[in-house]
């Protein structure tokens, strides 16, 4: 007697027999929920597709007439049977139960994903360089599994007078701190520690509490203090700025941890004094005049400037004076001086033999701008103003050149001899 085949059903007036299915992925039956149901397309659709895939049907032998009539019966019911159970063993294998926290909100929900980012996109769950995710996107996923999403916020901080802008995790001011490692103990804080930061972050002052040294009047106080300006800090330790009052670093600076601040004593006066303003020279050539003689045209006259200084005394000790101001009260007058630029004649006839430095020597001293005690003749050869300008000199006799007085002395010997030289003449 034959051995019968498992299962069986009719084809019109014969029996025949279909092969059991091939091994093949997991088939998934139930459509994806908004919260980790089945997936309804994609990659689970691909599975499902795989699954359905069935041999080609063979027919099997026919029947023998004593086939038991329960056995045909039966085979629908044992198909049915097995494929299901088939069906759920792959559903239950890939559904995994996992919890997710996005910002601190968290859910359990299932998932077929196959690693953390593959549920982040299922999810709609983006995240950037800033945010936090653990464990992190490439991790394969296992039932019972918790991930964390935790977004990054800008902080635009400003400590102890620096500011700059840093990212942090936390959701609170207090849990910002401790995440950047800022002592909070003391501080001063431009909100309150339970503020919540929002996601397109916060503007934050933080000034950490110092020790700082006031030096005044003879004492030292050290305090500390979470001032803002080095002046708050001097008022904390109990010390007034009075007028002029002002400390050895800025008043409106930040006062640094560990420093010392010097209050100065400032009394003081303003005073009002009148200075002279030089007065220029301008020289210009005079083709009458002979070279390096120079005759001033208009005489120039200084001006004057008034001029307030402040004079203060620091802490007991005068400081030097401060001008704080200058005005002109009389514009200084340019001094115009001709200058010659006449060649000097060699020589003059009649005098040129003599001996004119023996003369010069004992009129003047052979000095070219020596005076008299009276003030009345000047020069080597000590002339009159009168005869030298009447023998065409400009100006005064001790003023021109040497060679100057030279020449024109021997002009007046040819007028009227050694008689201008009545007691140094013979040397001639």
């Amino acid at each position: 007697m034959s051995h019968a085949p498992q299962y069986e059903t009719s084809y019109g007036g014969g029996t025949t027999y279909e092969p059991e299915p091939e091994p093949g992925p997991a088939q998934e039956f139930f459509p994806r929920q908004a919260t980790g149901g089945v997936p309804d397309g994609g990659r689970a659709e691909a599975r499902r597709a795989a699954r359905r895939k069935r041999a080609k049907p063979k027919p099997w032998p026919k029947a023998s007439s004593e086939r038991p009539e329960s056995l045909r019966r039966l085979l629908p019911q044992a198909l049915v049977v097995a494929f299901l159970a088939g069906g759920t063993s792959a559903f239950v294998a890939n559904d995994k139960a996992v919890r997710l926290s996005v910002d601190g909100e968290s859910r359990t929900l299932h998932t077929f994903a196959d690693d953390v980012g593959e549920l982040l996109e299922d999810e709609g769950v983006d995240f950037g360089t800033h945010d936090i995710v653990a464990p992190t996107a490439s991790t394969a996923l296992a039932s019972g599994d918790e991930i964390a999403v935790r977004y990054g916020r800008p902080v635009k901080l400003t400590l102890d007078g620096q500011r700059r802008e840093v990212w942090t995790t936390a959701r609170t001011v207090d849990g910002a701190l401790r995440q950047l490692g800022v002592r909070a103990e003391g501080a001063y804080l431009s909100a309150s520690r339970s503020k919540r930061i929002e996601r397109d972050g916060l503007d934050l002052d933080v000034r950490t509490e110092r020790t700082v040294t006031i030096m005044a009047d003879g004492r030292e106080r050290t305090i500390r203090t979470n001032a803002a300006t080095v002046r708050e800090a001097v008022e904390e330790s109990g010390i007034t700025l009075n007028g002029q009052d002002t400390t050895s670093v800025a008043p409106g600076s930040f006062p640094r941890d560990g420093q010392t601040v010097t209050v100065m004593r400032i009394s003081g006066r303003k005073e009002v004094r009148e200075e002279p303003i030089p007065f220029d020279v301008r020289r210009t050539d005079d083709p009458s005049l002979f070279a390096g003689t120079e005759v001033v045209e208009r005489q120039g006259h200084q001006g004057t400037r008034r001029v307030t200084y402040a004079l203060r005394t620091v802490n007991g000790v005068k400081q030097k004076p401060r001008r704080v101001r200058s005005e002109v009260v009389r514009e200084p007058q340019t001094q115009i001086v001709k200058v010659g630029t006449k060649q000097l004649p060699n020589s003059v006839a009649g005098a040129d033999g003599l001996n004119w430095g023996s003369l010069a020597h004992c009129e003047s001293g052979g000095r070219p701008n020596a005076v008299d005690a009276s003030g009345t003749y000047g020069g080597l050869y000590q002339f009159d103003t009168r005869t030298w300008q009447g023998l065409g000199g400009t100006g005064r006799p001790q003023d021109a050149p040497a060679e100057e007085q030279t020449f024109r002395a021997k002009k007046l010997y040819v007028q009227r001899g050694a008689s201008p030289w009545p007691h140094c003449g013979g040397r001639l």
